[in-house]
C-alpha cells in the first residue's frame, strides 16, 4: 500500500518553475548515470510533472520523469492528461518523457530503478514536524547513491518558495526563491518554509536569524532598486556572505531571486 496521507491536491500551472530550474542546475541531476526524476505528490493534475520533464530535458535530453500520487483517482486523471499529450492536443511535446503511477513515500519505481532526484513539494505541510525525519529517510533510501531529495513548499502561484536539498539522506542545503518585483520583505517566505523549519521562525532559532538578516539587508540596499530588483537582491546576498553566512552559488543564481545556504546555518537548534 502507498505510504503517506492524501494531500489537498492543490496545483497550478507553472507553480514549481523555481525549484525546477534549481534542480536542472544541480550536479546530482546533470551527472547522473540514470537521469530518472520522481515528482512525488503532484496533486490533482499531472501538469507539474509535464513541466518538470520539459524543463529538465533542456539540460539532459535523456531525462525520464515519473509522477507518483497516493490517490488512485489522481493517477487516472494524470494518465488521461498524458493521453492528450501523446495525441498532440496540448501545448506540451507529444514525446514528453513522462509516466505516472500510484505511490507514496516508499517511491515505487518500475524495474527497480533508483531515481537520481526526488522532488517532493507541498506534501509534508499537513504532517507534524516530528514525522519529517522518517519521511526524509524513507524517500532518501530509494535514491541512487549520491542522489538528491528536494523537499519544500511554495505559494499557489509559485512566487514564494523554499526547500531543503538532501544528499545521502542528510540535509545539505536550504534555498529561498522569491519573485523580486514588488517584494516588500524577504521574510514573506516565513509562511512557506518547509515543515522542518516553519515552526522554528522564532527568536533564538537559526532560521529566524537568517530571515532577520535578509530583511535588514533588503532595507539597506533599497536605493539599488533604481537599477532593478535583481541588482538589489544580488547585493543582499553579497552582504550576507560578507557577514559570514555560508551562501552558495553565484550571481547567475542570485539574480533569479534565489539564496542558498548550508543547512547547518538554519537547522533547528
Amino acid at each position: 500500500m502507498p505510504v503517506g496521507s492524501v494531500t489537498r491536491g492543490t496545483t497550478n500551472t507553472n507553480r514549481l518553475r523555481r525549484v525546477d530550474r534549481w534542480i536542472a542546475d544541480q550536479p546530482q541531476f546533470r551527472r547522473a548515470a540514470d537521469p530518472l526524476v520522481v515528482d512525488l505528490g503532484y496533486g490533482a493534475s499531472g501538469v507539474t510533472a509535464f513541466e518538470l520533464a520539459e524543463r529538465l530535458r533542456r539540460a539532459r535530453p535523456d531525462v525520464r520523469v515519473l509522477g507518483l500520487e497516493i490517490e488512485p483517482g489522481r493517477v487516472r486523471t494524470a494518465e488521461a492528461q498524458l493521453a492528450e499529450v501523446r495525441a498532440g492536443r496540448t501545448p506540451f511535446p507529444a514525446d514528453l518523457p513522462v509516466a505516472f503511477g500510484l505511490g507514496g513515500f516508499e517511491v515505487p519505481v518500475p524495474g527497480g530503478r533508483s531515481p537520481a532526484v526526488i522532488r517532493a513539494f507541498n506534501v509534508l505541510r499537513q504532517y507534524d514536524e516530528a514525522e519529517v525525519p522518517a519521511a526524509w529517510a524513507r524517500m532518501s533510501d530509494r535514491l541512487a547513491p549520491g542522489g538528491l531529495l528536494v523537499e519544500g513548499t511554495c505559494d499557489e502561484l509559485g512566487r514564494v518558495a523554499s526547500w531543503v536539498g538532501l544528499v545521502d539522506g542528510a540535509p545539505r542545503t536550504f534555498t529561498i526563491s522569491l519573485r523580486l518585483t514588488d517584494l516588500d520583505a524577504p521574510s514573506i517566505v516565513a509562511e512557506r518554509l518547509p515543515k522542518a523549519l516553519i515552526h522554528r521562525n522564532v527568536r533564538g532559532e537559526r532560521v529566524h536569524r537568517l530571515l532577520s538578516a535578509l530583511d535588514q539587508a533588503w532595507r539597506v540596499h533599497a536605493p539599488l532598486s533604481v537599477y532593478g530588483p535583481s541588482q538589489r537582491w544580488i547585493s543582499v546576498t553579497r552582504t550576507l556572505r560578507d557577514e559570514g553566512w555560508p551562501v552558495r552559488g553565484t550571481v547567475n543564481r542570485w539574480r533569479l531571486g534565489e539564496l542558498t545556504v548550508d543547512w547547518d546555518a538554519v537547522a533547528p537548534a
